[in-house]
């Protein structure tokens, strides 16, 4: 389980392997000591597991196995030697509980259909954010609500709005400087798991009106 708070950007050192399985290697910043084989670790979305790690420079390489459900639903298939991509580590009982409840099973993928710049006062001084628009798939679009709660590559978000299949959200200064959304355009094609109660509702309420259609 994962917060959707970023931890750091790892970036791609070597892919391997082929359509069914590929065996993934990132370098970052976190201590090596502190991922044991085996570990979770959220990466750019998908709940990845550590099946090597080894110190490098002044942090780690560890290494991940994908599989083909997972280079089907997502983007790690896209990934070569120098993509970046949002990290986190699995929530651990006690920590702060800071963006909302994350899977790391991604739905499907996102579209960035604009970009926009947005004036927002942060602090004393007025800072730039950016407000992007996504159209999510079909099928995921009814589990995604104004004010709700979005994991986009691994990143927490609050839904500003939404438009049929389309919807919005803000990207603070902040966000954009300490993630990958900085370097996001339009076309790019996001990792997106919808909130995890939105998924649980709706799956009530179809059992409800079937029970209640007999």
């Amino acid at each position: 389980m994962f917060t959707g708070l970023v931890t750091d950007v790892g970036r791609v050192t070597a892919v391997d392997g082929g359509e069914r399985l590929r065996r993934i290697t990132i370098a970052s910043a976190y201590d090596p000591a502190s991922i044991a084989l085996g570990a979770s670790i959220a990466c750019g979305g998908p709940c990845l597991t550590a099946v090597a790690v080894e110190p490098h420079g002044s942090g780690c390489r560890f290494t991940v196995d994908a599989a083909a459900e997972t280079l089907a639903r997502t983007s790690v298939g896209t990934w070569v030697p120098g993509t970046r991509v949002n990290l986190e580590r699995s929530l651990r009982l006690g920590d702060e509980l800071g963006g909302h409840l994350v899977t790391g099973h991604v739905d499907g993928l996102a579209e960035i259909v604009a970009r926009e710049a947005v004036t927002g006062q942060e602090g004393d001084q007025w800072a730039p954010s950016d407000r992007f628009v996504l159209r999510a798939p079909a099928a995921l679009s009814r589990f995604i609500a104004e004010k709700g709660s979005v994991c986009l590559d691994g990143t927490s978000l609050t839904v500003n709005g939404v438009e049929g299949d389309t919807f919005t959200v803000l990207l603070i200064p902040h966000t954009l400087a300490v993630t990958t959304w900085g370097e996001r355009r339009v076309g790019d094609r996001i990792n997106l798991e919808v909130d995890l109660i939105a998924r649980y509702a709706a799956r009530l309420t179809e059992a409800h009106a079937a029970l209640t259609a007999r």
